[in-house]
């Protein structure tokens, strides 16, 4: 278990901060904030021309591969962006499968025939689990392009079809944009839409808005009373918040979570070694979405809606 410091006074007495309990899981923002796609949702505004983040080179990540060795980390993410969208992915996966489990966050539009190939044979050869999250909005175009694009929902369905005839069983993740009531026949379509692909039994996860960067302007953003305060923080379950198991590695230092990274607040040190000693403070209006509904940013699914039912049959 990682012993963490605590932050400076000052900063401590304006906002919450929670501290690294143990480092479960390492994320790498391995693309940056660039991505193929230009989606309306995008908490971070990730797109074709967004350069604030850049790529991570295979040797970056690999120094901090090494660098984690010892800290007993369970599980490496890889996000963005769109992960593949960094041509040295495949590299970077074969070397983070010598050191534990991986996933990949990804649109799956950029699956061809040879990338699926090549992360078959690196599952193949590896001790270790990889897996993939593919993020598709809605269990139709109507429903999803809207918010990823024109088109996205076919080619992301294509690209679910090749890998799962691979022998992945990919977790599709989905914001929810749609009313509450809803769900059973949503996750009913989902299941419908991904058996025609052959994905059967599919690995579902739902996930809440976050309502800042892209979203912010397709919905809202969140009000002044949706803050977590110290007060909130007394008798809650502290491991149900995902900075006090992970941190984030970018190619300008190390961040409290996946979802800051547009918040410079957020940023905690340039090495991992210094990050794992900085509690991460909880002063953003994000924090909130973590702390009403958990730790949205795991692998976890959806339990309840897989086994609702639509129209109550």
């Amino acid at each position: 278990m990682i012993a963490p410091a605590t932050l400076p006074a000052t900063r401590a007495a304006s906002v919450p901060a929670v501290p690294l309990i143990s480092l479960d899981q390492l994320w790498f923002q391995v693309s940056g904030t660039v991505c193929n796609l230009r989606c309306r949702h995008c908490f971070i505004s990730c797109s074709p021309d967004n350069h604030s983040f850049w790529f991570m080179s295979r040797e970056m990540v690999r120094k901090v591969l090494e660098e984690s060795v010892g800290m007993n980390v369970q599980e490496y993410y890889f996000t963005g962006g769109e992960p593949f969208m960094n041509n040295e992915m495949e590299g970077i996966l074969e070397d983070t499968l010598r050191f534990g489990p991986a996933t990949v966050l990804t649109n799956a539009t950029l699956f061809t025939p040879r990338r699926v190939e090549e992360l078959s044979g690196l599952r193949a050869k590896s001790p270790h689990r990889l897996e993939l999250r593919v993020s598709i909005d809605g269990p139709s175009p109507e429903i999803n392009d809207p918010i990823r694009g024109e088109g996205t929902f076919a080619r992301a369905m294509a690209g679910v079809g090749e890998v799962v005839a691979a022998g992945f069983r990919p977790i599709i993740t989905a914001m929810q944009s749609w009313p509450s009531e809803q769900m059973p026949c949503v996750l009913q379509a989902f299941r419908d839409a991904l058996g025609a692909v052959g994905y059967e039994n599919p690995r579902l996860k739902i996930l809440p808005p976050l309502l800042i960067g892209e979203e912010a302007e397709r919905s809202r953003g969140y009000t002044p009373c949706e803050r977590v305060t110290h007060e909130m923080l007394h008798g809650y379950d502290l491991s149900q918040l995902l900075c006090t198991s992970a941190r984030l590695v970018t190619a300008r230092g190390v961040y409290a979570c996946p979802i800051l990274l547009d918040y410079p607040g957020a940023r905690l040190a340039d090495t991992l070694t210094e990050a794992v000693g900085i509690d991460a403070p909880l002063g953003e209006a994000a924090c909130y979405t973590c702390y009403t509904n958990g730790a949205i940013c795991s692998n976890a699914t959806t339990g309840v809606g897989q086994a609702a039912k639509c129209g109550g049959s």
